[in-house]
């Protein structure tokens, strides 16, 4: 089928890696960060443009279809501004909170035959959410509104997000959980353990891969993660090795804070902070470190092989790289998105275009004709 999509907040290319592994073409990701460049490139078939949503027209970002089928508008618009990490600042304070609303005035704009949405659970509790899903509504289109656990659907870390599908061809689903059962659910030892990757020790790199590097620990943080057991929590250690603010009532319930993940369960979240041993529990489960910047793209479900550097980059940048893994799209997630969007396709005997019109140069659709949510406020969360 004649179908392609756009990345707006492209990122690194989470989002359109996932769509290409299921064979959906992606024309074009944009992102206002010239960074992302390479490592959006060097791993996938779509042009990078440097743009600003909220400066481009609606004409440039229609100009990257190509002329003929169905197009798909995506895009995860930076989270920060909605997450409960974002120390309890109005969204509305912080800049990038208007780039849901720029993402609107594209679809209403463009009218792309389908729309997806991926955020955090707490967007739902702000107006510019309810806004978006009202332009959808407005312009015709069916909606579903999903919340997600990622791991049931074979992401590795307990991440839970918000995914919205929109289309003007018919009713349209998120396909159900692929790894329900106990053997299938994803862990960190299923993606890093083993002899996947080489041992480092903290601070050190690997020789082959020089993205899988870990920070340097302070001799206290070393012996912190020596006492701590997979799972536990700050309680496992020796009285003069406990931080004040664990000692105070409102530091007492930060279990996981300098933790050691296990290899039997999900990893938490990876948030662009994942490389720091005292940001989450982040601690290897085995190795006296925090995790990898490879070993979090791993738990992102990014390929073991995805090039995140030049060859010839010789400073890594610990909070660039962070960002660009914490701020992605997991791949698998990805792929979901893309597989629910064959099999919307294929349920509505989607044609292509060039084989779909009569002879008369009118296009002609063997779909069902869309259906409006009863209101926008009303979607159902699966």
């Amino acid at each position: 089928m004649d179908v392609t999509a756009v990345d707006l907040f492209c990122g690194v290319g989470g989002l359109t890696h996932g769509f290409e592994s299921v064979g959906i073409p992606v024309a074009a990701g944009i992102d206002v960060d010239p960074d992302c460049r390479y490592p959006f490139e060097a791993n996938n078939d779509a042009e990078f443009v440097e743009a600003d949503i909220a400066e481009t027209s609606s004409d440039e970002i229609a100009s990257l279809y190509p002329n003929d089928g169905y197009k798909i508008l995506a895009g995860c618009a930076p989270c920060q501004p909605f997450s409960n990490l974002n120390n309890g600042r109005d969204s509305e304070e912080m800049e990038d909170w208007s780039l849901l609303r720029e993402f609107g005035r594209l679809v209403r704009d463009i009218q792309p035959e389908l729309v997806t949405m991926e955020n955090v659970i707490e967007i739902r509790n702000h107006q510019v959410y309810s806004r978006f899903v009202d332009t959808l509504f407005k312009q015709g289109y069916d909606i579903s509104v999903n919340k997600v656990d990622c791991t049931d659907y074979g992401v590795p870390q307990n991440r839970k997000r918000l995914v919205v599908l929109a289309s003007q061809i018919g009713d349209i689903s998120l396909i159900d959980p692929t790894h329900t059962t106990y053997e299938d659910r994803p862990t960190v030892g299923k993606t890093i353990g083993g002899d996947t990757l080489n041992p480092i020790e903290a601070g050190e790199a690997d020789d082959e891969d020089p993205l899988h590097r870990s920070q340097a620990l302070e001799e206290k943080n070393l012996e912190r993660i020596r006492q701590s057991e997979p799972g536990g929590t700050w309680r496992d250690w020796d009285d003069e090795l406990v931080l004040d603010c664990h000692r105070k009532d409102s530091g007492s319930t930060y279990d996981a804070v300098y933790g050691r993940m296990e290899w039997d369960s999900a990893a938490p979240t990876i948030t662009t902070q994942f490389y720091g041993y005292g940001s989450g529990r982040f601690g290897h489960p085995e190795q006296d470190r925090a995790i990898s910047l490879r070993e979090g793209a791993m738990l992102q479900t990014f390929p073991k092989e995805y090039s995140f550097l030049k060859e010839d980059q010789d400073e890594i940048h610990y909070n660039q790289i962070g960002r660009f893994i914490g701020n992605a799209v997991p791949v698998r997630l990805a792929e979901v998105v893309g597989e629910s969007i064959n099999q919307h396709l294929t349920h509505h005997n989607v044609k292509d275009r060039d084989a779909s019109r009569d002879g008369t140069g009118d296009e002609v659709r063997d779909v069902a004709q869309p259906q409006r949510a009863e209101s926008p406020g009303a979607e159902s969360i699966q």
